[in-house]
């Protein structure tokens, strides 16, 4: 496991408690030093942490942090070892790391995470892997350890980036729109609980903006999945969209509802604070 952050220690946790060996490293160990008390080896760098592995896990915050990582630890793996592209780095930052795997030689798929800090922890991903189906085949066993299902996008690295760019988008919608009708209601003089009252149980019904809901009624946003992450999300929507000649109107003004909840002081909270926004 190369990055420990919210979701890799997370899915560390979870290939711990199926009886996997789990080496783990992060660029700050103070992340990495509690699964070392599980039972994980703590590495003390990229290179070290891969030397014995059959699977490294790349689980990262952007394509910059992927590509000083995978530069660092790419020839210090076993030759036969599988490379997961776990990292949510968008269509420009997958075609590097794809060149960088070829010319390092190493076998290279991807696993998209589809979840929070919570499923992370339970081991109850959605994944969303690409690559040739033999080597996904191999580590079935890992997928089926960190998630409840896996969702096959396509032979080729770079179909899972696809499908998480655009289940993301959903995400941030959902977010946005619950805290948008929240905010609609009290503002007009109601308990904005019932709104979700309103649509339990209906066509439009989302257990997401019930979850999503609650929090900002509750004014309460510990950080499943980090306001500002699902903002670098959506800018590499916005820019494989606007690649794709897909109209971006919506996907530009979602990212400017999710920045000011940032510039209000709620980057590092979960993403149910774009409430605070309206």
């Amino acid at each position: 496991m190369l990055g420990t952050g919210t979701m890799g220690a997370g899915v560390a946790g979870s290939l711990l408690r199926e009886g996997h060996e789990v080496t783990v490293w992060n660029r700050s160990i103070d992340k990495a030093a509690p699964l070392g008390e599980r039972g994980a080896v703590v590495a003390p760098d990229p290179a070290a942490a891969v030397a014995d592995a059959e699977v490294v896990l790349l689980t990262l915050f952007d394509t910059d942090a992927v590509v000083d990582v995978l530069e660092a630890a790419a020839g210090e793996a076993p030759a036969e070892a599988i490379w997961v592209q776990c990292s949510t780095i968008g269509v420009a930052g997958t075609e590097t790391v794809v060149q960088l795997a070829g010319k390092y030689g190493i076998t290279l798929v991807e696993a998209m995470m589809l979840g929070t800090k919570a499923p992370a922890e339970q081991g109850t991903l959605t994944m969303l892997a690409a690559g040739p189906a033999d080597v996904l085949d191999r580590i079935d066993p890992v997928l089926d350890a960190i998630g409840a299902k896996t969702v096959r996008a396509g032979d080729q690295v770079g179909a899972g980036t696809a499908l998480k760019l655009a289940a993301n988008a959903w995400i941030a919608s959902l977010t946005a729109a619950a805290g948008q009708s929240l905010a609609v209601a009290k503002s007009l003089g109601l308990d904005p609980a019932l709104f979700l009252e309103a649509i339990d149980g209906s066509a439009s019904d989302s257990a997401y903006a019930h979850t999503k809901g609650k929090a900002i009624i509750d004014g309460a946003f510990p950080a499943q999945f980090a306001l500002d992450g699902l903002r670098k999300d959506i800018e590499l929507i916005t820019d494989a969209a606007r690649s794709a000649g897909v109209s971006t109107v919506l996907l530009d003004a979602l990212g400017r509802v999710y920045a000011d909840a940032s510039a209000a002081g709620h980057g590092g909270d979960d993403i149910a604070a774009v409430g605070t926004a309206f």
